[in-house]
């Protein structure tokens, strides 16, 4: 496998990102609005707690690449 096939698949990727992204912004507005409660103040992100929201966009950008594949 040459570097320049990885790299023409990886800009491939980046390149479908903001539609896939724009099928799954209720999901992201949820995971984002659970990141910003959870670290108010000075406070850190920990381990799994938006797990859940976390877990909804990773499904959702799942199934948007797959229906992008087809």
């Amino acid at each position: 496998m040459s570097g320049s096939n990885v790299r023409t698949r990886s800009r491939e990727k980046l390149r479908a990102f903001p539609e896939l992204f724009a099928q799954c912004s209720a999901e992201a507005t949820v995971y984002g609005k659970c990141v910003a409660a959870t670290t108010t103040g000075r406070q850190e992100l920990k381990k799994d707690m938006c797990a859940k929201e976390f877990e909804a966009l990773k499904t959702c950008f799942t199934n948007a690449a797959k229906k992008r594949v087809k």
